[in-house]
């Protein structure tokens, strides 16, 4: 299938985002921006369930309930994500690099699923993990069914309302390619808040051995 044209700058955007998140998780090097390479060691827990500041959302052990100010835990097997019902805490509780993770890669296996899939995933049927490695192997699984989801649509695709029936957002609602430039965005500001996080774990440390 040839690709639509205008889809076209949105795959090679989320392409570039893709991969300048899964380098900033991964290593063993990530682009500083300028062409430059930058060691970078892959993810460990300790980082992924790192909570910097008192009262953080995370993902938790079911057997362990959710954290401060959130009413349930979202996810299948023996981890879950910390949530509530709507109305949100205010202020929203600062949410760790394990929650952020989890919270991108759920999008991208849900909305693939909803667009081109069975139609039928829900939060209580995905995955979370529990562990680094697990996680960005997750993400890098969701991320591949995304991206094939946007390989096999079309114009038509793109123009339908509703095309991505996602329960967990305005989706029903509108048009694919709003979609695809809002997964996009998703990527692109939750990929720098990663990176912020593990910048800020590593200076920690640095500090606290200094």
């Amino acid at each position: 299938m040839t690709l639509p044209a205008r889809l076209a700058p949105l795959l090679e955007e989320f392409d570039f985002a893709r991969k300048r998140l899964a380098d900033r998780l991964a290593g063993p090097v990530v682009d500083s921006g300028n062409g430059n390479d930058v060691p970078v060691g892959p993810l460990t827990d300790e980082e992924y369930r790192w909570e910097p500041v008192p009262g953080c959302w995370s993902v938790r052990r079911h057997a362990d309930g959710p954290g401060e100010r959130a009413t349930r835990l979202d996810g299948a097997g023996a981890w879950g994500r910390d949530a509530a019902a709507y109305p949100h805490p205010v202020p929203p509780p600062f949410t760790t690099l394990a929650w952020r993770l989890s919270h991108l890669t759920e999008m991208l296996t849900l909305r693939a699923d909803h667009a081109t899939g069975t139609r039928s995933l829900t939060r209580e049927d995905f995955p979370v993990s529990g562990d680094a490695a697990s996680a960005v192997q997750a993400f890098d699984a969701a991320a591949d069914a995304w991206r094939t989801t946007l390989l096999t649509v079309d114009d038509a695709a793109l123009d339908t309302v509703g095309f991505c029936a996602y329960p967990y957002g305005s989706d029903p609602e509108n048009p694919f390619w709003e979609i695809v430039w809002w997964v996009n965005q998703e990527l692109l500001h939750h990929g720098a808040e990663i990176a912020l996080l593990r910048d800020l774990h590593h200076y920690r440390h640095r500090t606290a051995q200094a």
